[in-house]
């Protein structure tokens, strides 16, 4: 853990705050990245087929569907249990970079609570890649 000390005086009770939890809340936003996955992933699991049904109008081979489905659902739990975390990481960022650009591609669409609707998974896909690459490079992950 880093001692680095703030520029700031009144600020390094931030510094305290933040060394002395830093193993806390990386837990916990590695549970929360990880439930994520895991609850998207669950109704997919169960019907991979109907899932892949609709991958060509995405843009997408069906048989990706049999690839991706388990990795949300597995490397969702792998990382809730802290397993190869950092490998892991790293297999959802790509998972959530093909789902990002092929589902939610809220441009593409004209109704307005639609393109809301893709327009905010869109975002929030990309704060999961965020939080997903600094989880990789932090000391929990390796």
């Amino acid at each position: 853990m880093s001692t680095m000390q703030t520029s700031h005086r009144a600020l390094s009770a931030v510094d305290i705050v933040a060394a002395s939890t830093a193993d806390v809340l990386l837990l916990i936003g590695r549970i929360l990245l990880g439930w994520i996955f895991v609850r998207s992933g669950w109704g997919k699991i169960f019907d991979i087929p109907a899932y892949a049904a609709t991958f060509p109008a995405r843009g997408l081979p069906s048989f990706l569907a049999y690839i991706a489905v388990p990795a949300e659902f597995f490397g969702g739990i792998a990382l809730i249990l802290g397993l190869a975390t950092r490998y892991v990481v790293l297999v959802m960022i790509v998972f959530v970079l093909v789902a990002t650009f092929s589902s939610h591609r809220y441009w593409e669409f004209a109704d307005a609570a639609a393109r809301r609707g893709q327009d905010s998974s869109f975002y929030k896909n990309l704060a999961m890649l965020g939080g997903s690459c600094s989880y990789s490079l932090s000391a929990q992950a390796a």
